[in-house]
């Protein structure tokens, strides 16, 4: 586990690209953090350090972004949602989760539904600009720092 303080959006996209250089096929993200925290901009990073070109946008609303790239990301939004039986009206588990990277917010309401073994990423608003971020689940991150 690791935790980095981040003082403007530019460095946790920084930080971010960090991290999504060394996402692969398969790897599930699960974002914790309250509204406007920035886990639409954490995954903007994501997808740069991906080598996705796409424009990451909030899925608040359509529930469901696609990226595509070297590999698909699916960006998903599941505030509105309340557990398995409502995840199934959105389509998750047709979507190609071996094939690509998922990130998804509002994880904790669907805790049922995520595999075992998921990176986890919390983001805790401390002003408007500073973020402190914590990411653990796997110890490709370990040595990552800001």
């Amino acid at each position: 586990m690791i935790t980095v303080t981040t003082r403007s959006p530019e460095e946790t996209i920084e930080f971010a690209k960090k991290i999504g250089k060394l996402l692969h096929k398969g790897d599930v993200i699960a974002y914790t953090g309250g509204l406007g925290a920035g886990k639409t901009t954490f995954t903007r990073g994501i997808a740069i350090g991906a080598g996705l070109e796409d424009e990451v946008m909030s899925p608040t609303f359509a529930l469901i972004n696609e990226y595509t790239g070297p590999i698909n990301i699916y960006h998903f939004d599941m505030y509105r949602i309340n557990g398995t039986d409502d995840l199934e009206t959105t389509g998750f588990f047709d979507y190609p989760m071996e094939e690509s990277i998922f990130a998804i917010e509002w994880s904790e309401n669907i805790t049922d539904a995520l595999p075992e073994k998921v990176i986890s990423i919390d983001i805790a608003y401390i002003d408007d600009n500073t973020r402190q971020i914590t990411v653990e689940g796997d110890e490709r991150f370990d040595d990552i720092r800001n």
